[in-house]
């Protein structure tokens, strides 16, 4: 049954879309028509039930697999922020596609490390099939509600309407659409791909709030700009890995912020 508190979210999410569908301004990060999500989105609930988070920690499995990746992806992934980073993003993985088998029906996480600063490429694509790199690193905008200064490293994360900042957490992906969205006074066209976001609390309003993935004249090889808190990139590069990324990709934002670590119940699924 639909938790009381994800039906809230989901007339939230729909009030908030029916508000803004059709309002496009400088800065903004316009997804377009996006209703048949909004109720994709009031049909799901991502808080799973007591007995398929328990399968997930209590197995032996998710501590193997999760040791597993790290064996096999640590030693390409680098530099991390954090030693824990890429574990982070792994188990999550893991955990979210243990208790939600139906959902992830790809095989590929999109992992960035905001730790690192947006001068550094920070985003891979891994094939957690195959344990292998897909593609990576490569640049990777932050919200500009997360650093004051162009470039640099982001330290503030917020899942609040109006912060133009990144959300930390885990994702689930949706459909890629044609995006618009703005860079300096000009209006510039690319690829987007809807994401909902699965870490309650930390990431929850990223549908609301019109974050996705998408491709941005901003972020080049060298350094990437700042969003309205997408995780954007070069735009060649959306064009090839998010159709890929689409319909059951999973996402995952990490930065060495403690309240979301010991927080984000996808992280902590194993030791609860």
């Amino acid at each position: 049954m639909f938790h009381s508190k994800h039906l809230q979210s989901a007339l939230i999410v729909v009030s908030a879309l029916l508000f803004t569908a059709a309002q496009f301004g400088p800065g903004h990060e316009t997804p377009g028509p996006a209703l048949t999500a909004a109720a994709s989105w009031s049909r799901r609930s991502w808080d799973g039930t007591t007995d398929s988070l328990a399968a997930a920690r209590n197995s032996s499995t998710l501590t193997m697999m999760t040791r597993r990746a790290i064996d096999a992806l640590g030693r390409v992934v680098e530099p991390l922020s954090s030693p824990e980073a890429l574990a982070d993003a792994v188990r999550s993985y893991f955990a979210f596609k243990s208790a939600h088998p139906d959902a992830v029906r790809k095989p590929y996480l999109y992992f960035v490390d905001y730790g690192l600063p947006s001068t550094m490429a920070r985003g891979y694509v891994f094939d957690m099939n195959a344990l292998t790199i897909l593609d990576g690193p490569f640049t990777v905008a932050h919200g500009r509600g997360s650093s004051a200064a162009l470039q640099g490293v982001p330290t503030r994360f917020s899942n609040a309407f109006g912060s133009a900042a990144t959300s930390l957490g885990l994702y689930l992906t949706q459909e890629t659409y044609p995006f618009r969205g703005n860079a300096g006074r000009h209006t510039y066209r690319s690829i987007g791909l809807r994401l909902i976001g699965v870490s309650d609390g930390y990431n929850d309003n990223a549908f609301a709030r019109r974050v996705v993935a998408h491709g941005a004249p901003y972020v080049t090889p060298r350094k990437a700009g700042r969003s309205e808190g997408c995780p954007a990139m070069e735009e060649s590069r959306a064009r090839q890995l998010l159709p890929k990324l689409a319909n059951g990709g999973m996402v995952f934002l990490f930065a060495p912020d403690s309240n979301w670590l010991t927080g984000d119940r996808w992280i902590t699924a194993e030791a609860e």
